[in-house]
Parts: C-alpha cells; structure tokens; sequence
C-alpha cells in the first residue's frame, strides 16, 4: 500500500452511494453466494482442489475435517453462525491460478478459494465465498459481509492499522515481458527507467511501483511510466501489442500466464521476481480478518494443522505454488514496513 490511507485508496473516485451500490452488486456476482460458487462436490470429510481449472492445476480430493480444539477457539457469533464468510476479490475477470470462474462457467475455483475452503474445514464451518472487486473485498470485511479474506493480500504494517493477519503463502511479485523481449528486472529498480510498466490499482506492487518511480525521478533518471488496465485480459493485450513493456503482478499469475501462452503469439515470459515486502523482508500473504476480531490465531492453528498434516503441501502442489511455502502460520508477522527500508 501506499502512505497514502487505506480509506483513501479503497474510495479514491468513488462516492459512498456508488461503493456500496457496488458491494452489493459485486459480491452477488460470479455466483458469489451460491452454492455452485461455494463447493467443489468434495463429500462428507473431503476438500477437492483444483477443479474446474481449465488446466491451470491438477485436480486433488483432500481428507480434511473438523479439530474440535481449533474450532473451539471461533468467536461465538461464527462459530454460531456455523459458515465461514469468506471473501476474494477476483471481479471483474478473475486471475488464474488465484481465483476464477471454472470451467462450468459457474463455480469459483483457484488456489485462494481452495485454501478457504481447506480452513473452514479444519473449523468445521461451511465455506461460503463471496466474490468482489479487490476494492470491495476491504468494504466486505469493514462492513462485516465478510468474515475473513482469501485473496493474496499482502501483510503490511499500514494495514494492521484495521486488520489482523494469519500468513500462510510467501509474497512474490514477478515481471511479465513479451517472450521476445530480452530485459530482465534483476532485482534493481534502476532497470526500469525509461520503461512503460503496468500494475493493478490499489494493490501492494503498485505502491511498490510508484515508489521505484518516485526514486528514479530523484536520481534524474528516464521516467517510469505506470500505466493501468481493467482486467488481467486487457494489460496482457497491451502487453502483446508493445502498449506496455512490462507488467508487475503476482508471481502467480505471471507464472500462470507463462504457462498458458507458451507456444502462442502471446507468448511471455518471467523478466525476474521481487518480494512483496520489498528488499530487506520475505512477504507474505495472510488470511485476512477486522482486527479485533478473534479470527487470526483460529486461522492460523488451522492453516498450521495443515501444515503438519500434510494437505498443505498438496494443495500447492496441486496449483504449481509449491515454491511459495512457508514454514508456519504466524498471527501478525511482521509485513510490508510503511516506508521503504
């Protein structure tokens, strides 16, 4: 993030009417409260990852169930409630592998979704995703919608100001180029002057981004110029008509779309990687929940029984993320400092 706020950015160009308008229609939609959007067919006792992925991962039925001494932990209006409202912010087109509507055109799929589903498992809560706009997706969780976030979000200092963290994926951010495009990041900021790069709006690795641009304009650089796009489909058509040089984005979904464009006139390629935190800290990305709100050492003993039991390291395997495990599920890891070090 930014040091501009998080309230600032999440309703930057918006009036409160339109926000909620928009809440209220984005969550509804991508079958976000059905529950074709909620389950995979896994029966009684099981979670199938990677279904319905369009071949973006090897589909894997996983035998999971409650721990009573983790789900005793809940808050009582969850575990009351016996659902886990979980949200991710996908909309409008989704990104593969992370979240995205699966190949019957109805269900939500991806590896966020699949590890939301996972935990509420251990909880022994029914898994309920509510889909949005990556804006909307902080609305939901302020606002109460949601429960808790599946949605790579970053742990970062300036966001525990509101929310409360439980890590369970490393944080990278990798550079798609065109397969023929011969620059490479190699981690050094300097390589980007000159360059037309473009990043999601709101996100983690557009502060990280601007803040690049910032330090090149000090040191008298060429410029870096930071472009923005609707949709994952609309940034990779500019990047395969040179609009753009570069795109910063997820490791994941770099690593996706070099997977399925291979071959093709789109063809790109991974130009380097770069931690979400920046040079001196490992990211990581976090379960997500209000601070204060009793969710984030629940979350973590479930993601950390996982772990332990193996489903964990199945379920990266099964969505090629292997490469981004951690350890352990810390509660309020140390995240993205709010300046650069």
């Amino acid at each position: 993030m930014s040091p501009l706020s998080l309230r600032s950015r999440l309703t930057r160009g918006l009036t409160a009417g339109t926000v909620l308008a928009s809440l209220a229609g984005g969550l509804a939609a991508c079958g976000g409260d059905s529950d074709a959007a909620t389950t995979t067919d896994s029966a009684a006792g099981t979670v199938t990852v990677g279904a319905l992925s369009n071949g973006a991962a090897q589909q894997a039925t996983l035998k999971v169930a409650e721990v009573k001494s983790i789900s005793a932990e809940l808050p009582k209006s969850v575990a009351k409630s016996g659902t886990l409202e979980i949200g991710v912010g996908f909309l409008p087109a989704g990104s593969p592998p992370l979240g995205y509507v699966g190949s019957d055109q109805k269900t939500l799929t991806g590896s966020e979704a699949d590890i939301g589903r996972l935990v509420a498992a251990v909880l022994g809560l029914k898994p309920e995703l509510k889909n949005s706009t990556w804006e909307n997706l902080f609305i939901g969780l302020d606002s109460g919608k949601v429960d808790v976030a599946f949605s790579n979000v970053t742990d970062t200092e300036e966001r525990k100001a509101k929310y409360e963290f439980a890590s369970y994926r490393e944080d990278n951010l990798g550079f798609a180029v065109k397969s023929t495009n011969s620059w490479n990041f190699d981690g050094n900021y300097e390589n980007l002057a000159g360059k037309s790069v473009a990043v999601g709006a709101g996100t983690n690795q557009e502060r990280i981004l601007l803040e690049w641009k910032k330090k090149l304009a000090a040191e008298g650089k060429k410029a870096l110029t930071v472009k923005y796009f609707q949709d994952n489909n609309s940034t990779y058509l500019a990047l395969a008509s040179g609009k753009i040089d570069a795109y910063l984005a997820p490791n994941p979904s770099v690593a996706y779309q070099v997977s399925s464009t291979k071959g093709t006139a789109k063809a790109v390629r991974n130009a380097g990687t770069y931690s979400g935190a920046g040079s001196s800290l490992q990211g990581l990305i976090a379960a997500t929940a209000k601070k204060n709100s009793g969710l984030a050492k629940p979350l973590a003993d479930a993601i950390n029984y996982l772990i332990k039991n193996g489903q964990y390291a199945k379920w990266l395997a099964a969505w090629n993320l292997s490469n981004e495990a951690v350890a352990k599920s810390e509660v309020n890891p140390p995240g993205l400092p709010l300046t650069d070090s």
